[in-house]
C-alpha cells in the first residue's frame, strides 16, 4: 500500500494506493493554526481506524506541499505513525520531465504532478485545468516538458474576495444557475463568476493551441472540476485523482 499526500493552500487530500487502484481517498481544510498538528494527527488515525488498515500494511509515503510551513511537522507525524520517512517531491524529483520556465524550482509541486499523471494517461501535449484555490493551467508536451503555465484565481478564491471586497454582496456557494440573468443577488454572483469562468477557460485553452499551432488535449482536476458543466465536452478527461496519481507516479520513480 502506498499512503500519497497533496497538501494545498485550501485542502489536504490523501489516497492510499494498492494492487493498481485508490482504495480510499479523503480530504481535510488545511489548518495553519497552532492546532494543526494536532488536527491531522487525530483524523488520520480515525480514518485509518475506521478502515481497519493497519498501519505496517503502508509500504511508501509520497507528499507534494506547496504549503512549506507545515512540511516539518507532516513528516514527523508520518515518522511517528508509520515508522517511515515520508518523500517529499521537488521540482526536480522526476528524472523524465524537463520544466522548460524561467525558474524551474518556483513552479508548484502539485502541478509537476498533474502533468506527469497527464502525459501518463493521454500519451499526447496536453492542457491541464487543475480548478483549485487557483485556476492554473499546465502546458506539457507529449514528451514530458511543460512548457508554462497560466494562473487566474479559482473559483472559490474569486468568491470570497467579492465578498471580502464589498459591504453588502454575501458570500455564495459553488454552483451554476439555470439562467445567465440571475433573479436575485446570490443567483447574481453565480451567474458573473462561474459563467465568466467557462468563457476565460475556452480563452486560454484556444489561445495556446493558437500559440503552439497545434490542438492540446484538455485534462480537468480540482475538487470543483465538475462545477462548469457546458465545459464537460471541452475536456476530453475529468480526473479529480489526477494530481495524486502524478505524486504516486513521482513518488514510485524516486523509489526505484
Amino acid at each position: 500500500m502506498q499512503l500519497v499526500i497533496d497538501i494545498g493552500n485550501s485542502n489536504v487530500v490523501c489516497g492510499i494506493y494498492a494492487q493498481g487502484t485508490w482504495l480510499h481517498n479523503w480530504r481535510w481544510e488545511t489548518i495553519l493554526n497552532e492546532q494543526f498538528n494536532f488536527f491531522y494527527q487525530k483524523r488520520f488515525i480515525h480514518f485509518l481506524l475506521e478502515n481497519k488498515i493497519d498501519l505496517p500494511r503502508i509500504e511508501a509515503i509520497t507528499i507534494s506541499s506547496v504549503v512549506p510551513q507545515i512540511n516539518d511537522a507532516f513528516s514527523n507525524m508520518m515518522e511517528e505513525l508509520f515508522s517511515k520517512k515520508p518523500n517529499f517531491i521537488l521540482h526536480d524529483s522526476y528524472p523524465h520531465l524537463s520544466i522548460l520556465t524561467d525558474n524551474p524550482d518556483e513552479m508548484g509541486t502539485d502541478l509537476i504532478a498533474n502533468a506527469v499523471a497527464a502525459v501518463d494517461r493521454l500519451k499526447d501535449n496536453t492542457v491541464v485545468v487543475d480548478f483549485g484555490t487557483a485556476l492554473t493551467f499546465t502546458a506539457v508536451t507529449k514528451d514530458l516538458e511543460i512548457l508554462g503555465v497560466a494562473i487566474a484565481p479559482g473559483l472559490s478564491t474569486a468568491l470570497k474576495s467579492l465578498h471580502i471586497g464589498t459591504a453588502q454582496l454575501p458570500e455564495v456557494t459553488a454552483a451554476l444557475p439555470h439562467s445567465v440573468i440571475g433573479k436575485n443577488t446570490t443567483e447574481a454572483i453565480q451567474s458573473g463568476v462561474f459563467r465568466g469562468y467557462i468563457g476565460l477557460v475556452l480563452e486560454i485553452v484556444r489561445a495556446i493551441d493558437e500559440e503552439r499551432g497545434v490542438r492540446f488535449k484538455r485534462i480537468a482536476t480540482g475538487g470543483l472540476s465538475g462545477v462548469l458543466h457546458p465545459l464537460n465536452d471541452e475536456f476530453d478527461v475529468v480526473d479529480k485523482n489526477l494530481t495524486l496519481n502524478g505524486i504516486r507516479l513521482i513518488g514510485e520513480a524516486m523509489r526505484s
